[in-house]
């Protein structure tokens, strides 16, 4: 049996791009297909290139796991506790997209959904958005009020992952209740 053969993926300034054979990535709810190619942003192409499914290049020349993670972290001095949280969620089998256009660092949806634009059932819903923060993060009420009430806006629960100096995750679910 033939081992899979890695996607070629290309390394360009603020994200990795795939010109041909994503389409399973592209089901699988990575990136977003835009003119005929996948963008993927820096924690899926950090996934993906640990998990052996593409194969990074700067121009010819290859790119490992730690060079894209220095590079990557270059542009977004978050990114290592964004790529644990992204890493954990993906390993537990949910669906995980930017949640850049909601003030937060992703969307998350349940195992198996297909995330679609335009009208959806309620289980096609973000179920979470999720904010990353290291351990010693501080904030303030007004900050974690602002957090909810976008989460409740748009009928989905927040998560703060607190990421700890051993790269373990934990889970805090903010609710807002009403009197």
């Amino acid at each position: 049996m033939q081992p899979e053969k890695k996607i070629e993926a290309s390394l360009l300034e603020n994200k990795v791009v795939i010109h041909k054979g994503f389409e399973e990535l592209g089901e699988r709810s990575y990136g977003k297909v835009i003119d005929g190619r996948l963008e993927i942003s820096y924690t899926e192409a950090l996934y993906l290139l640990q998990k052996e499914r593409i194969a990074v290049k700067k121009g010819k020349t290859g790119v490992a796991f730690k060079s894209l993670m220095s590079f990557a972290m270059e542009r977004d001095k978050r990114l290592h506790e964004k790529y644990i949280v992204y890493k954990d969620l993906r390993d537990r089998g949910l669906v995980v997209k930017t949640g850049f256009k909601f003030g937060c660092d992703f969307r998350v949806y349940k195992r198996g959904i297909a995330v679609k634009r335009g009208p959806k059932t309620p289980d096609e819903h973000t179920k979470w958005i999720v904010y990353t923060v290291p351990e010693d993060y501080t904030c303030s009420f007004a900050e974690l009020s602002r957090a909810v009430r976008l989460a409740h806006s748009i009928r989905a629960r927040m998560l703060w992952a607190i990421v700890d100096n051993e790269n373990d995750v934990t889970y805090y679910e903010v609710l807002r209740l009403r009197p």
